[in-house]
């Protein structure tokens, strides 16, 4: 028996959704002078007009890098599809931000790395998490730089 192919649930498909938040997820001034990096697991609810209804943080190395992806979310409204027949379905979305070190004054910046991973404020949950009839989606990374 064949597995059904699903539709991918954002408007334009994968690579469309990777580019949108990639120009829609601005990173503030706040991760640029913590030298902020990491992950955060978003879970959000769409109904059947794309709109989303609820943004749950599933967890985040650091509280800073939850503002501009969820800010990022907000802006992607009407631009989700749910599977046929579903009023609401819900989505899991990992995002990874970078910061891509410069070529030069590498001491200066691992100490701001090091301080920033020391300092920081991880989201996690300590109870189970029910994951429901969710669809995982793939990873957006955003990398940035000093600029």
């Amino acid at each position: 028996m064949a597995q059904q192919e699903l539709a991918f649930p954002f408007q334009g498909g994968n690579k469309v959704m990777g580019k949108f938040f990639k120009d829609s997820l601005m990173v503030t001034p706040e991760i640029i002078k913590k030298r902020a990096t990491g992950t955060a697991v978003f879970k959000f609810t769409a109904d059947e007009k794309g709109s989303i209804k609820k943004i749950i943080i599933y967890y985040a190395d650091d509280y800073v890098l939850t503002i501009p992806i969820i800010e990022a979310l907000k802006r992607s409204n009407h631009k989700w599809i749910i599977p046929d027949k579903e009023k609401v379905h819900d989505f899991i979305l990992p995002f990874s931000i970078n910061f891509i070190p410069p070529p030069t004054g590498a001491d200066k910046v691992e100490k701001e790395a090091y301080d920033y991973y020391v300092k920081r404020k991880p989201i996690m949950s300590f109870d189970q998490v029910p994951l429901d009839m969710a669809t995982l989606l793939p990873t957006v990374t955003i990398n940035y730089s000093l600029k």
